[in-house]
């Protein structure tokens, strides 16, 4: 396998199992109203498959690839604590100024779907990753989408929006690398 071996497929599991885990959440909190009640319920199902379906390629992956070869960098170093704790501050000081602003509350999924998207547009920097940059624009353009659906008759779709489609491009990115990953395992 030419890729990052056990090491740094682990380190780049352990990030998309967060990502999937994240992404699932996105949308068992916000496949609500205004979407049909059987459309909601089905994309909660659909959301928990894909994140069963990532753990249990990761966990093949992760079993078949071959010995490292070298030995991987850190990806959970001091840049990306500082991408997170950055994170933190910016989606934690940013509820209180939007209620001060009197946004209504589907702001603040617009929010944490741009402060997360922002949040991986900074760690393709740190981890060199130009492919984390795909989550990254998907969920900061999806959290200004949502932000301007707001200003619109159509506002009650920003948690559909910001929300749902923020946790279905989480979900189809972490899909993605394992599928990869296993596919490269089984090549190898």
């Amino acid at each position: 396998m030419s890729g990052p071996g056990v090491r740094g497929l682990f380190a780049r599991f352990t990030g998309v199992l967060v990502g999937s885990s994240f992404g699932t959440v996105f949308v068992l909190v916000n496949a609500h109203a205004p979407l049909p009640a059987g459309v909601g319920a089905g994309l909660r199902a659909l959301a928990v498959a894909c994140l069963a379906a990532t753990v249990v390629l990761g966990v093949l992956a992760a079993r078949t690839a071959p010995p490292a070869t070298a030995p991987g960098r850190a990806m959970f170093g001091r840049g990306y604590l500082a991408v997170v704790a950055a994170e933190a501050l910016l989606l934690f000081g940013g509820f209180p100024v939007l209620r001060a602003l009197g946004a209504p509350p589907a702001a603040n999924v617009a929010w944490v779907a741009v402060v997360v998207g922002l949040h991986f547009v900074a760690l393709a920097a740190v981890w060199r990753q130009p492919s984390v940059l795909v989550p990254g624009v998907g969920l900061t353009a999806l959290g200004a989408a949502g932000f301007a659906l707001l200003a619109t008759p159509a506002a009650a779709w920003t948690p559909a929006v910001s929300g749902v489609l923020s946790g279905a491009v989480l979900l189809a990115c972490g899909l993605y690398v394992v599928a990869r990953e296993r596919r490269a395992a089984d090549a190898a």
